[in-house]
């Protein structure tokens, strides 16, 4: 349902007609919209993270990996507009990093940009190198799904796989 419409248009009742149950029923599991939004955004950084996780184990440098991870979020985001955008809308770098679900992709993101820096890099350098690569596939994400870039997988690469300042290792 989410895929087919947007996040305001998403409701417990239209859910339960859609799934065959009864309009209480879904209250049983959800309390209301947010907690159901708040869930659906958790499943979805999981889906992320695991995508993310699959791309690195499959590359052949750890360098290598990380730019994949940033190719798998951009990717996940294009076939996923709908999740992605609502995943987005609820993580806030320092809400709880490193924590499971919607900000596992942050874990991720960070524990791979100190393991690419050399040992006793600053945590501000950490920080702001992580925040560097998002910025560029999270922005290179939303230029292709609001339709400002054409969504072509050579251009996820490029910009995905260049070097944003990471030593290799």
């Amino acid at each position: 349902m989410l895929a087919s419409g947007d996040v305001d248009s998403l409701s417990l009742r239209a859910l339960a007609r859609n799934v065959g149950v009864s309009a209480t029923a879904v209250y049983r599991h959800f309390p209301d919209k947010e907690a159901l939004l708040s869930s659906l955004a958790r499943e979805g950084g999981v889906q992320l993270a695991k995508e993310q996780r699959r791309a690195q184990a499959a590359a052949p440098s750890a360098k290598e990996g990380f730019g994949e991870t940033g190719a798998a979020y951009v990717r996940f985001a294009l076939a996923n507009p709908a999740l992605f955008r609502l995943m987005i809308s609820r993580i806030r770098l320092g809400n709880g990093a490193g924590t499971e679900g919607e900000d596992d992709g942050l874990t991720l993101l960070f524990e791979n940009v100190r393991a690419l820096l050399p040992p006793g890099t600053s945590d501000d350098v950490v920080t702001s190198k992580a925040i560097h690569a998002w910025a560029s596939v999270h922005g290179l994400a939303m230029l292709m799904l609001d339709g400002q870039l054409p969504a072509e997988d050579a251009m996820i690469d490029n910009i995905a796989l260049s070097d944003l300042g990471l030593p290799s290792h």
